[in-house]
């Protein structure tokens, strides 16, 4: 299903689903009251970003320092891969719901049901930003602890009302914190409202680095060699462009033309530079354009080159990378490469990458225009804040580690 239809599902049945899921719910709560107890099994709900799924680590690392039992996590099929990267969360305690259609979203929804008992689940975490549909799998899920984001007195999103704790969510400070906020409400012995009353400081979103070995770096540099004679890991550095953003906001891609002038000008720079084109398999064909447009050996449509998990090896032999604001920007922080990451209707103050990085933005005063309240889809059809971004600004924000290169 594509993006638009996922958010008219949302809509159009998540609304009087959740109304009347919340009157059943206050219902058997007033003749049987819940009790109150220590979390101990604990599940995470995030479905659509693969990126959340880093950011979300810091989060899942303190909860699984302060529970005497497991934790789990249920994401779309799509997304369970970017969960494997850093296995914070055992692959036997990941629930995978397939999207790809309506028949297949309701059986692996129900059948999610049945899951969450075997496994005991007593305590669920909804890191989604307003969706109804996790707002109806935390309520079904036979969770005692229910945490997530709640409105409060703000018009926005109606979700129901399912949670016993309720975190106001904070659109000024970075998503991690706000997920930190979560995992406290959870742990919290004292009842807020709203949670969460303290300082979150930056310390405690810094990401964990995967470990990577020597073999692992090996491989990548053979796979470079078969793409480029006279590969030489010494001579040649290493530098990646990923110019594909995700359906979910197309607003965030930068022209193809300007990626293609950025490289022209990196190449020029550096006579020994190598420039790979990142992506999945199925952006093959839109990398080899931007291949054929900069016209030069040392530029390499990379995608589908290496498998997913292989990401951070691949990451680790390289000198920097060039993306939109994606999921790749994400990927790479559990590494040491650093990032330069082009933002428009999205702000890094929110989402920017937990690793090295660098954020180009251009902050409109119409920008950032998606938030939680908005479902994250603008109206708008005119993406300035990213038009206004030129080759020769990005070129010049990133041209330090170039420098670092020939020192």
């Amino acid at each position: 299903m594509n993006v638009d239809t996922m958010r008219n599902i949302d809509h159009y049945a998540g609304v009087p689903l959740a109304c009347a899921g919340t009157i059943i719910k206050k219902t058997a709560d007033f003749f049987i009251p819940p009790k109150k107890i220590k979390p101990k099994n604990v599940l995470l709900i995030e479905l659509s970003e693969m990126g959340s799924a880093i950011i979300v680590d810091p989060a899942m690392r303190k909860l699984k320092a302060n529970i005497e039992g497991e934790l789990f996590f249920v994401i779309f099929s799509k997304n369970k891969v970017s969960l494997q990267l850093l296995e914070t969360v055992k692959e036997e305690n990941i629930y995978s719901i397939d999207e790809s259609s309506i028949m297949n979203l309701a059986k692996s929804s129900l059948d999610f049901l049945k899951w969450c008992r075997e496994k005991e689940i007593d305590s669920v975490i909804d890191l989604e930003l307003f969706s109804r549909f996790t707002a109806l799998l935390t309520a079904s899920s036979g969770a005692v602890n229910r945490v997530g984001f709640h409105s409060f007195h703000n018009e926005g999103l109606y979700r129901g009302d399912f949670l016993t704790h309720k975190v106001s969510y904070n659109p000024h400070q970075h998503i991690a914190k706000n997920f930190i906020a979560l995992v406290d409400a959870l742990l919290s012995e004292e009842q807020e409202l709203p949670f969460l009353k303290r300082v979150i400081p930056d310390s405690e979103i810094q990401i964990a680095k995967a470990v990577i070995a020597d073999e692992e770096q090996d491989a990548i540099r053979a796979v470079i060699s078969d793409m480029y004679e006279g590969f030489d890991k010494e001579k040649n550095p290493v530098i990646l462009v990923n110019s594909n953003a995700s359906d979910l906001l197309p607003q965030r891609r930068w022209d193809r033309e300007n990626y293609g002038e950025v490289i022209k000008k990196i190449l020029a720079y550096n006579e020994n530079a190598i420039v790979l084109l990142t992506g999945a398999p199925a952006e093959k064909d839109g990398a080899q354009l931007l291949a054929d447009y900069v016209d030069d050996k040392r530029c390499i449509n990379f995608a589908g080159a290496v498998k997913f998990l292989q990401l951070p090896a691949l990451y680790s032999v390289c000198a920097f990378m060039l993306t939109n604001d994606s999921g790749p920007a994400h990927f790479a922080s559990i590494t040491e490469m650093h990032t330069f990451v082009i933002f428009g209707p999205e702000t890094p103050a929110l989402y920017g990458s937990l690793g090295p990085t660098t954020p180009i933005y251009a902050g409109m005063s119409c920008s950032p225009c998606v938030s939680a309240s908005n479902h994250r889809k603008t109206p708008c059809s005119d993406n300035q804040c990213i038009k206004i971004i030129t080759p020769e600004w990005v070129f010049d924000t990133l041209k330090f580690k170039l420098d670092e290169l020939t020192k």
